[in-house]
């Protein structure tokens, strides 16, 4: 499992785990100021791992598609990636784009605004 840091691009988050989860095939998991991308296969014993050097990769790619990637340096520190803003400028967007209220189930990533929904839907995986 892999953890990517946003605190610096909150404004950006939601979308970029979409794009990072896609491009490696991995369930995203939104937490407050960042997220974690885990296996798809949860058995340990065959579990493939996340390949780093993608998800940077990845990363790097969304950045430079909405013409940030000049301006945010992405490292690597054992399981943990950092973005970082290089000028100390974050990322920031209007109130209705943000991410707070944002819900996300455990167990495939699902994301919803409302809560009466996620709960609506983790029944699903317990039936």
């Amino acid at each position: 499992m892999l953890t990517v840091d946003c605190k610096d691009i909150l404004a950006i988050q939601n979308e970029l785990l979409v794009y990072v989860a896609d491009q490696v095939a991995a369930i995203p998991t939104l937490k407050n100021h960042q997220f974690t991308l885990s296996t798809l296969d949860d058995d340990a014993d065959d579990a493939e791992v996340i390949d780093t050097s993608v998800v940077i990769s990845s990363i790097r790619e969304f950045l430079d598609s909405i013409g940030e990637g000049r301006n945010f340096v992405v490292t690597s520190r054992n399981d943990i990636i950092t973005i970082q803003s290089i000028s100390g400028k974050r990322i920031e967007r209007n109130a209705s784009s943000s991410s707070q209220g944002m819900f996300s189930c455990t167990h495939c990533g699902f994301i919803t605004q409302y809560q009466i929904e996620l709960d609506t839907h983790m029944k699903i995986h317990y039936l």
